[in-house]
């Protein structure tokens, strides 16, 4: 574990190697699990008023699913998360014409119709967050269905962390993704990675 600012972060988002490989996986990470995406306090409230921004873009039985229960709910762990259909996948994605699940808010989000990308949990994705009173933990969720993702960032020799570039600095800030990279630096000249 290594410390930057008040977060622990895994050696393991430096060391392992990830690229999301949608031609494989078809995007099972947002069908399988056993609940929902996990939501920031914060997203409820976006997630609630961008639902009619995002509804054209979902199934009719995401529709269905989402005013039974709402645009996020309560999981069995008390944790808010999105809902998901019959077990299944979260309400808010798609299948496109190859039937790789991808998510509407994503797609509502690339053709500008609103400012929020994702759930960060998803954008993130693999690594997860842990918070407690005093700092956050961050650590690199390792899941069967993302065989292929570990597979092609062993190929292309990227690890996690420069994976997830992006939604490191929308969490955390361009100063502490920076941060990562002196951390990777130092990693590598004391032959730990």
């Amino acid at each position: 574990m290594i410390q930057i600012d008040d977060k622990i972060v895994s050696a393991d988002i430096f060391s392992k190697r990830f690229v999301c490989n949608l031609a494989v996986c078809k995007g099972d990470c947002c069908v399988e699990g056993e609940s929902g995406a996990p939501l920031e306090d914060d997203e409820t409230k976006i997630i609630e008023d961008i639902y009619p921004i995002v509804k054209p873009y979902l199934a009719d039985k995401a529709i269905a699913e989402i005013e039974k229960q709402g645009t996020w709910v309560i999981d069995s762990d008390g944790d808010k998360v999105t809902p998901i259909i019959n077990g299944k996948e979260c309400v808010y994605t798609y299948f496109d014409e190859d039937g790789i699940c991808k998510c509407a808010i994503d797609k509502a989000h690339q053709e500008g119709k609103i400012d929020f990308k994702k759930p960060v949990s998803c954008h993130l994705y693999p690594i997860r967050i842990s918070k407690y009173p005093d700092f956050e933990a961050l650590n690199y969720h390792t899941w069967p269905i993302c065989a292929p993702a570990r597979e092609l960032g062993g190929q292309l020799g990227v690890p996690v962390y420069k994976f997830l570039k992006e939604p490191i600095i929308r969490r955390y800030g361009q100063a502490f993704y920076d941060e990562m990279e002196d951390v990777e630096k130092t990693l590598i000249d004391q032959g730990m990675i």
